[in-house]
């Protein structure tokens, strides 16, 4: 029969779990914002990478918040900020600005949806393309993507001090 370990030194070492966690929450949100930026680029059986922002912008003009000029840059640099975000949560790298820049993006996002629904304005979200209405359940979608984004950014930045309190 096997003998216990010495509970000091199971406890000295740091437990897998909260870094599986943190994969499997980086991965899913990852993914969400990759196919995010896929939907906004690849419609109509087609990719646009040519005129993806006519359409985009349209959604964006929708919400009533900004000047043109704005819709116009937001159109053009949005989908590809996603893509870039989605493929560094992805593959993990400089996971903890990625995270916190990705959960301050939501939190623009949720903040716009919150605004048009209590003004009643009835417009497509612009979420994943173009055809989706923006409802309760879409800002409830993305609320629960933020609460994602915001535990991916807590335990990368949890996991980086441990990292270097037992390195010290």
């Amino acid at each position: 029969m096997a003998t216990p370990s010495d509970p000091s030194e199971s406890s000295s070492r740091p437990r897998a779990w909260p870094r599986v966690l943190l994969v499997l929450g980086r991965v899913a949100l990852g993914s969400i914002f990759l196919y995010a930026a896929y939907s906004k680029l690849y419609f109509n059986g087609g990719w646009h990478l040519g005129d993806y922002q006519f359409f985009f912008g349209m959604a964006i003009d929708s919400y009533n918040m900004l000047p043109i000029w704005a819709v116009e840059w937001m159109a053009r640099i949005l989908p590809w900020l996603e893509l870039a975000l989605g493929a560094l949560l992805v593959i993990g790298v400089g996971l903890r600005w990625t995270a916190s820049i990705t959960s301050g993006l939501l939190l623009v996002f949720i903040g716009a949806m919150t605004r048009a629904l209590i003004l009643g304005i009835k417009i497509k979200c612009g979420c994943f393309g173009n055809d989706e209405p923006l409802t309760v359940i879409t800002l409830l979608r993305d609320s629960s993507l933020l609460v994602l984004a915001l535990a991916v950014t807590i335990g990368a930045f949890l996991i980086k001090k441990r990292r270097a309190a037992v390195s010290s």
